[in-house]
């Protein structure tokens, strides 16, 4: 087993160490979600927790973790009597791999011995190991939702359900859920970002020292992990001890009816949707006060417990960034400041040294484990905050017949666009396809171990062997071949690959504010079903892809946002760079189908025979099965209809941007039903 890195050689983060530390006293706060660029340590901190956790009781051999002390009466090992004993053993950190299955997450339930003996063979999964100790998710917005579904509901119910066909079994699992993400791969959804207690974000320091302090330290737990733990080993002894100080003042505190009226303005004040960030503040601020060794909840605790669980709350929409306005904070605390208020927590503001912030070490860098983080700096990438107006976007530079882009017109929903057929993708919710979870449509013989058994068809398929099995008494006779697994028909995630003109004939200021609207719109819709998305641009005489596919639509929308018009219309390019990007990724990720989206006036003036090359590049597109849909943007009372021709040549169909609305099509629906 290797050496983790020890948690208090960490240099800087302290919103990531201070957040780990207030889950690791309070486990109530509702885990952590850490959000960063890649390199930035986040897995290293949170495997350097779990040894500074301390030891946990349990029963000798429940597979389940039961506390011998409190024992768990339903657990699948139990009943566990008062002469069960005890024995000690480390806190685990449990991984939870992106390519799980259900499965392996919540536990295995042996549905043949079930059918077959009557009995509950279970097998316990990584719910149940994580039980009292660490449950850690890396990349957990790459993980299928229905495993996070399942997940977070698990963290909040403190125990795991497994179901079969009637057959069911649960136990207890508590515990410490951290995830770690980089928005750059795609963003969870804000229902999901909700069930995380705390939220931080986290960048590689900007400061030289702090740099070199960090290559220092790593190349030194490299040469000698042993060696470099032990040299901190003092300073793990003391933070694990205050750990344990923390958590038994825990419940001595009290949070006084001032601060707990800071805490439900501040969460009405930045219009976070529900109660659960309260909640979550309420808990966030007691653990602050215990970390610190107080009985009473500071304006500082509040503060800063917002500072953590508010930021992620906030998100309207996938391309809102996370963020909170300080001064508006600030404000707020102050107008809602009770009679209770707390006292003065020192005559500098506050912090363990007296000046607010955490101690400093003896090279400057911030100590381990600080009391109060410091007051945050934004990211390179972190939201301005609020009323502050963006940067408006550079014009491009030198392009003959260019013209500086132009603001999207608002987002509308945007109707359902699906590939036609049945597919076998990642889950998600656009097309149609055969997936582990949705209605039932047919049955099978197993293809692998049984998980979703179709009872009905198994009892079919026994049936007329049970004279010839001598059955004698009520139950059937059921063997291994006439068990049946259950075909079901769900939806799935596609790639979503956007085929824009940028072309002068598009470039008219209000036709490219409303293509660039929906075009935004179709993002949008792309998010909520879970595909990966792409943008091509044509214009001039290239076609350029603008963003590789990727999970993050907001990436997406950040290209679209800076998107220069002008110059001729080279149309084949577009589909020519369209048909190489998704052969590439036909060999990356054969299961997930295409949806080729081209938004166009169909005018083709770009390359040699422009109009000839336009029809073959979309003819090949429509030979490899390529499903296609052209959005035209042709307006004027003159129309010449090319974008129905690109869409008959691609055996694709096509919608104007009107028709891409799906109030538009309910109005349609609606008037042809007023008609019959």
């Amino acid at each position: 087993m290797s050496t983790p890195y020890p948690f208090t050689a960490i240099v800087g983060m302290a919103d990531l160490r201070l957040a780990l530390l207030l889950n690791a006293v309070s486990p109530a706060v509702g885990g952590v979600l850490v959000r960063g660029e890649k390199g930035t340590a986040k897995s290293t901190a949170v495997r350097a927790l779990s040894a500074l956790l301390p030891p946990v009781e349990v029963v000798p051999g429940c597979r389940f973790g039961c506390d011998p002390a409190v024992p768990d009466p339903a657990c699948p090992d139990g009943p566990h009597g008062p002469d069960a004993g005890a024995e000690s053993r480390p806190a685990r950190m449990v991984e939870l791999p992106v390519g799980a299955s259900e499965d392996r997450l919540v536990g295995a339930l042996d549905i043949e011995r079930a059918l077959a003996e009557g009995v509950k063979a279970f097998e316990p999964g990584l719910l149940a190991d994580a039980h009292r100790g660490v449950l850690y998710v890396d990349e957990v917005n790459l993980l299928h939702d229905h495993l996070v579904d399942l997940l977070l509901d698990a963290a909040a119910m403190g125990a795991s359900y497994v179901e079969r066909e009637g057959v069911s079994v649960r136990h207890a699992a508590r515990f410490l859920l951290v995830g770690t993400m980089n928005p750059e791969e795609g963003e969870l959804r804000p229902q999901l970002l909700d069930r995380f207690g705390l939220t931080v974000e986290v960048a590689a320091s900007r400061e030289t020292e702090e740099r070199v302090q960090v290559v220092r330290r790593r190349l030194a737990y490299d040469a000698d992990p042993a060696g470099f733990a032990a040299a901190w080993q003092a300073e793990e002894r003391e933070l694990r001890e205050r750990i344990a100080a923390a958590r038994a003042l825990l419940p001595s505190v009290s949070l006084g009816d001032g601060a707990l009226r800071q805490i439900a303005a501040t969460c009405a004040a930045f219009e976070v949707d529900g109660m659960r960030a309260d909640i979550v503040m309420a808990r966030t601020a007691t653990a602050l006060a215990a970390w610190d060794g107080r009985t009473d909840v500071t304006d500082a605790d509040v503060r800063q417990a917002a500072l953590l669980a508010l930021p992620h709350r906030r998100r309207r929409n996938p391309f809102d960034a996370p963020g909170l306005d300080e001064d508006k904070l600030d404000e707020t605390l102050e107008r809602n400041r009770g009679e209770d208020d707390d006292p003065d927590p020192g005559p500098d503001g506050g912090g363990p040294d007296g000046g607010g912030r955490p101690p400093q070490g003896d090279d400057g860098t911030p100590d381990t484990a600080p009391d109060i983080a410091p007051p945050r700096e934004p990211a390179d990438s972190a939201a301005q905050p609020e009323g502050a107006q963006p940067e408006p976007a550079q014009a491009p530079q030198g392009g003959v017949g260019e013209r500086a882009a132009v603001p999207a017109a608002e987002p509308f929903k945007a109707r359902a666009l699906t590939v036609p057929g049945l597919g076998e993708g990642a889950a998600g919710r656009r097309s149609r396809a055969r997936t582990a979870h949705g209605r039932t449509t047919g049955a099978r013989r197993p293809q692998g171990a049984l998980s979703k058994l179709h009872l009905a068809a198994t009892v079919h398929a026994a049936a007329p062997h049970q004279r010839a099995r001598g059955r004698g008494g009520p139950g059937l006779v059921i063997r291994r071949d006439d068990l049946r697994e259950a075909v079901r028909e769900g939806r799935e995630g596609n790639l979503v690959l956007f085929v824009v003109d940028a072309s002068g004939s598009m470039a008219a200021r209000q036709r490219m504010s409303a293509v660039k609207g929906a075009v935004l719109s179709l993002l949008l819709d792309a998010y909520q079903r879970r595909d990966k998305v792409g943008l091509i641009t044509f214009r001039g005489a290239t076609a350029e892809l603008a963003l590789p596919p990727t999970s993050s639509v907001e990436a997406g929308a950040a290209r679209l946002d800076r998107l220069p018009t002008g110059g001729r219309t080279p149309l084949a390019a577009g589909l020519l760079k369209a048909h190489d990007v998704l052969r590439v990724e036909r060999l990356r990720d054969a299961s997930r189908r295409p949806l080729l989206v081209v938004v166009t006036d169909g005018r083709a003036t770009g390359g040699p025979e422009p109009v000839r090359t336009a029809g073959r590049a979309a003819r090949l597109l429509a030979a490899e099965g390529t499903a296609s849909v052209v959005v035209d943007c042709e307006s004027g009372p003159v129309r010449l209809g090319l974008a129905g021709e690109l869409a008959r040549e691609l055996h694709g169909t096509a919608v104007t941007l009107d028709e891409l609305r799906a109030d538009s099509v309910a109005a349609l629906v609606r008037d042809v039903r007023r008609a019959a």
